[in-house]
């Protein structure tokens, strides 16, 4: 069974401020870059496919050429078999809509056209949730969103699966569609492994995956826009009905609590801190004096 997996990019705000150019949008080289979180999910819903119908996992995504590393990054904390990068300067400040063409026509242009495809619920950063939808529009095959846990029929050509209604934890449905189809998992996603079988068979899975991530680009393929077949005039800022009228700063937080400073040779302001901690924690300020 192939399954593809979309994942992106996001920018690691741990690395400090985000590099925007003068029109708004991101400059994604010039930003540090990981695997966008909500794509973990995707991923362990794929390796559980794998695990159960064998098969070829593909990991795909659209980006600047330092993409590779949130390839790789797939490949070594979950699982990939093969890696796929759509990248070239005519895919650059693509919104949601030109990013779905581009990635939809990438899937097309595959040796075969994939049994799952999955996405994650939406990314760190746009936050809108649009691409994998907006990619299966252009497919046109079945899809089910926020999927928690799924099963399979090879002989029915099936896909059933448990979801959130509206995203409630607390309203759960269950769906059928056949294949091939779309899947976008849900946060609350959790692999499920019946059988020592699977857990021995997950186990070596997970061991040649981190042996392979080293050599990561023996794996990957990069196409360009005239690679898979795509109209410049489709793709990128061109393609894109979205427009960026400013971006705001991500401002601080203000401190919650008051700090006072205590020097050390201030006995009267050490034993307030000493009285304040010993309340703190229920002791006996007296008791610890006596100590």
């Amino acid at each position: 069974m192939h399954t593809v997996v979309l994942t992106k990019g996001v920018p690691d705000f741990r690395e400090g401020q985000v590099s925007f150019d003068e029109d708004g949008h991101l400059e994604r080289g010039k930003t540090p870059t990981v695997m966008n979180p909500n794509d973990q999910f995707a991923l362990e819903a794929a390796l559980q496919t794998r695990v159960r119908h064998g098969g070829n996992v593909s990991v795909m995504s659209m980006g600047p050429p330092g993409y590779k590393e949130v390839l790789q990054e797939a490949m070594e904390s979950v699982y990939a078999d093969d890696l796929y990068l759509v990248s070239d300067r005519e895919m650059a400040a693509a919104d949601t809509w030109a990013t779905a063409i581009t990635l939809s026509a990438a899937i097309e242009n595959l040796d075969e056209m994939p049994d799952i495809i999955f996405a994650g619920f939406k990314t760190a950063d746009g936050e809108t949730g649009h691409t994998g939808p907006q990619a299966n529009w252009c497919l046109d095959m079945p899809l089910v969103t926020h999927v928690i846990s799924l099963d399979i029929d090879e002989e029915e050509r099936t896909l059933r699966a448990k979801r959130l209604v509206e995203g409630d934890i607390e309203e759960i449905e269950t769906v059928e569609v056949s294949l091939p189809a779309f899947v976008v998992t849900d946060p609350e996603f959790v692999p499920s492994y019946r059988s020592a079988g699977e857990r021995l068979t997950l186990k070596d899975l997970r061991a040649a995956t981190t042996e392979r991530a080293p050599d990561y680009e023996d794996y990957l393929t990069v196409w360009d826009h005239a690679d898979i077949n795509v109209d410049p005039d489709y793709i990128g800022l061109d393609g894109s009905p979205t427009i960026v009228s400013s971006v705001d700063p991500i401002p601080k937080a203000p401190a919650e609590r008051e700090a006072t400073m205590v020097e050390p040779e201030d006995v009267d302001g050490m034993q307030e801190v000493l009285e304040a901690m010993q309340s703190a924690v229920g002791g006996d300020a007296a008791a610890a004096e006596g100590d």
